[in-house]
């Protein structure tokens, strides 16, 4: 293939790129020792599409979307499992004794020879992200392929199945076991919670749950806010995977009797990852949670939230106010960090200054200073506010009004000229009043300060290779009490189930919410101290969607499905 001009030429010729960031991208890719493409990427200036493109044209090849490409299964056929994953590429069409393939490295010619050769075939390549063709090859080989997990931790009659290791060799109690040096730095234990960690960040899990019993260990790793359990290992490995994930963690190892909380930091595949770690004492011994924290996930813009159209215009408008404060109210898990870090990530320009206070620093976002709250030495919410001020800021984000103080200190902000971003426990969006009266917040400041408070769920979404059209029962409909507007447009839709969603029909989430503005009807009931549900019936009057009715609205464009919805709302008198 004859070289054309440089591919990061071609972006600044196109107006995609300018030269003052191709310099600054060249610079951290020295510095980071990585490829300029992925400096390009990792610092936002262009999509991974983009740079693809532009090597394609470089390199006198195509572009290629496999997303929108139907490949034949007899065309799978023709790379074995093991050769896409090692050399990462997907085969997209056979003719004549040609393969074409999907990669994304033009310049690894010795890879394209040694393809040639194993599979007998003329190898002509296009181009296409690293990220798309790894989704890919488990979408068309099946994510089975993925997991060591299960072939590790089989045991028949006290052998080994299909495995390198045998645990029935091993016993970490001294009751009789042959090996007594099998301990948290053993190749198999090491072995195994690497296994553990790497198959739930390739099935997409947000967490991993390793739960004693009196008889067994429970893996499940949390899906698309589903818990799904894996195999589980031989009780008497616990004492050494517990001690392996502590060493990992960098907590206390012989303290068994109080909680611990650490971080620790991995690298799957191209990816590095925060996993945040949670150890409490149960019954039958001490139980993990890792939280799974990938950068990708805060990447999304305000649009891919799931606003409906009125919410967004609203909600892209409330935050570019320049005081006051917005509420996101939410159980664990509702998705409250993803929406305030859209936000953030929307009004984060030169001109602005952006400053967090987290418990704890979840995710680490360029451009924006961030502060850990540690109650160890006294670096509490309030104190942080208090400083926070000092620093002249524009925005302010708080990780959670959990007291009167910090909920003062808000609100003093935000009378200060300020914008505040927080976060409360409640059930909707009319609640956080109360809650913040609950607090000992006078309601005459409430109302003078809060100019938004918005509830959100987290629901699935139904998986886009299987999805198909889906009639509900009449009766169902009626009960359900679907908006008469939502109804004349309706298309009802339900996942089939196939390998790209491991057979749920359910791939992906997406938010419903209820987005509560405080207009001059809602503050006057805030400063009457009014019940909650009389301001939720003002805000409804006023063209307030609850939860409810947003996610209804998503059931009838066919996003999601009724039994989604019902798992995560539930319908009001007000709805009624």
């Amino acid at each position: 293939m004859a070289k054309k001009r440089n591919f990061a030429a071609i972006l600044v010729k196109c107006g995609i790129l300018t030269n003052e960031q191709l310099e600054e991208a060249k610079t951290y890719a020295e510095k980071q020792h990585i490829k300029l493409g992925d400096a390009l990427v990792q610092l936002n200036y262009v999509s991974a599409n983009n740079v693809m493109r532009a090597m394609a044209e470089e390199y006198g090849t195509k572009f290629v979307k496999l997303s929108a490409v139907d490949i034949p299964p007899e065309v799978v056929a023709l790379v074995p499992e093991h050769i896409a994953r090692e050399f990462n590429i997907v085969p997209i069409a056979a003719d004549d004794g040609e393969l074409t393939i999907a990669t994304s490295e033009p310049e690894d010619f010795n890879a394209i020879d040694k393809l040639t050769f194993m599979l007998n075939r003329r190898i002509n390549i296009n181009l296409s992200p690293k990220e798309a063709i790894q989704k890919t090859i488990n979408t068309l080989y099946g994510q089975q392929g993925l997991s060591q997990v299960v072939p590790l931790m089989q045991e028949v009659d006290g052998k080994q199945v299909e495995s390198a290791i045998d645990f029935s060799e091993t016993d970490l109690y001294g009751t009789g076991g042959d090996d007594e040096n099998v301990d948290e730095s053993s190749a198999m234990i090491v072995r195994l919670t690497q296994l553990i960690i790497t198959e739930a960040v390739q099935l997409k899990a947000s967490d991993i749950h390793i739960e004693p019993f009196e008889d067994r260990i429970r893996i499940r790793y949390r899906i698309d806010g589903v818990l799904v359990e894996r195999e589980s290992p031989p009780r008497r490995l616990l004492g050494a995977l517990l001690s392996r994930i502590k060493i990992l963690s960098k907590l206390d190892i012989a303290e068994r009797r109080r909680t611990q909380d650490g971080r620790i930091k991995v690298t799957v595949g191209e990816k590095e990852l925060d996993l945040r770690v949670s150890i409490i004492p149960t019954n039958h011994g001490q139980s993990v949670v890792m939280r799974i924290l990938d950068k990708d996930n805060i990447k999304i813009g305000l649009r891919q939230l799931g606003f409906a159209e009125d919410d967004f215009t609203t909600f892209n408008t409330l935050i570019r106010r320049p005081n006051g404060i917005i509420l996101v109210t939410g159980p664990t898990g509702s998705g409250k960090t993803t929406s305030l870090y859209a936000a953030l990530n929307a009004l984060n320009t030169p001109d602005r200054k952006i400053i967090t206070a987290e418990d704890p620093v979840e995710y680490y976002l360029a451009g924006i200073n961030q502060v850990e709250i540690k109650h160890s030495i006294g670096l509490d919410f309030a104190s942080v506010i208090r400083s926070m001020l000092r620093q002249a800021p524009n925005i302010i984000l708080v990780g959670e009004m959990r007291d009167l103080e910090t909920a003062q200190m808000g609100i003093q902000a935000s009378l200060t000229g300020h914008l505040v971003f927080s976060t409360l426990h409640t059930n909707d969006a009319p609640s956080a009043v109360t809650r913040l009266a609950d607090m000992g917040v006078p309601s005459y400041l409430i109302a003078s300060s809060v100019i938004a408070i918005m509830a959100q769920r987290l629901v699935r979404t139904i998986c886009k290779k299987c999805r198909e059209p889906f009639q509900p029962p009449q009766s169902v409909i009626e009960s359900i009490g679907f908006p008469e507007k939502a109804l004349e447009t309706a298309h009802f839709m339900h996942g089939r189930g196939c390998s790209n969603c491991n057979m749920k029909g359910y791939k992906g989430r997406l938010g419903i919410y209820e987005l509560m503005k405080m207009s001059s009807k809602i503050r006057e009931l805030t400063f009457a101290e009014a019940p909650t549900a009389q301001i939720r019936q003002a805000a409804i009057t006023e063209g307030m969607k609850t939860l409810y009715v947003d996610g209804l609205y998503k059931v009838c464009k066919g996003i999601t499905t009724i039994e989604e919805v019902l798992r995560v709302a539930k319908m009001s008198e007000e709805d009624g």
